[in-house]
């Protein structure tokens, strides 16, 4: 009686010590999936851009994405007033061309007559992907993040971008940020498409 109690007790810690499957065989834990983690600071660093809160979108930035630290990415990055748009376009901006040889609509700019604000949407993350290595942003995943424009007496504009996440040291931060074109939509992975520069 004792030694089926025995081997019944060993039974049940044999199986109690299998079933874990969060543990590989070396004892160590495996790596969670990291999607949701990875969306949620996509959809944070875009958030914190949009209503230009530098602070934040510095800390969720790579050290190679801001430059520096995050004081001095804040500092670059704060006017002396808030900007008319959270997505202004460098001056030797050249839009890309399609397949069909045409361009994407330019986005609307604001007046020089004044600080009004465009309104922007909720910020959604969609389509997590990995992304390999390009140029000189390592390996990570790539995020699709959509959100509307509004212009004061204009009609609302989408706007997608891309954007890569590495891990470093343990947390997510964006190393790579790119618009996504409507015509790039419909084919393939936009995400990765933008993110590997072609």
């Amino acid at each position: 009686m004792k030694r089926t109690a025995l081997l019944l007790t060993a039974g049940v810690l044999a199986l109690a010590g299998c079933s874990s499957s969060s543990e590989d065989k070396a004892g160590g834990k495996k790596p969670a999936d990291p999607t949701e983690a990875v969306l949620k600071v996509a959809r944070s660093y875009q958030e914190a851009k949009n209503r230009q809160d530098w602070r934040d979108w510095c800390a969720m930035s790579s050290p190679r994405l801001r430059g520096g630290t995050v004081a001095a990415c804040v500092t670059e990055n704060t006017p002396s007033s808030p900007s008319a748009t959270p997505e202004e376009p460098s001056p030797t901006f050249s839009p890309p061309t399609y397949a069909d040889g045409s361009t994407p609509k330019p986005r609307t700019r604001p007046s020089s007559s004044g600080p009004e604000r465009a309104d922007t949407g909720p910020v959604t993350a969609s389509d997590v992907v990995t992304v390999p290595a390009a140029e000189d942003h390592p390996a990570g995943y790539g995020v699709l993040i959509t959100y509307t424009v509004k212009w004061p007496g204009k009609e609302a504009t989408t706007t997608r971008r891309a954007l890569r996440l590495v891990d470093d040291g343990g947390a997510w931060l964006v190393d790579q940020h790119e618009d996504v074109q409507e015509g790039d939509m419909g084919h393939g992975s936009p995400v990765r498409t933008a993110l590997s520069g072609g």
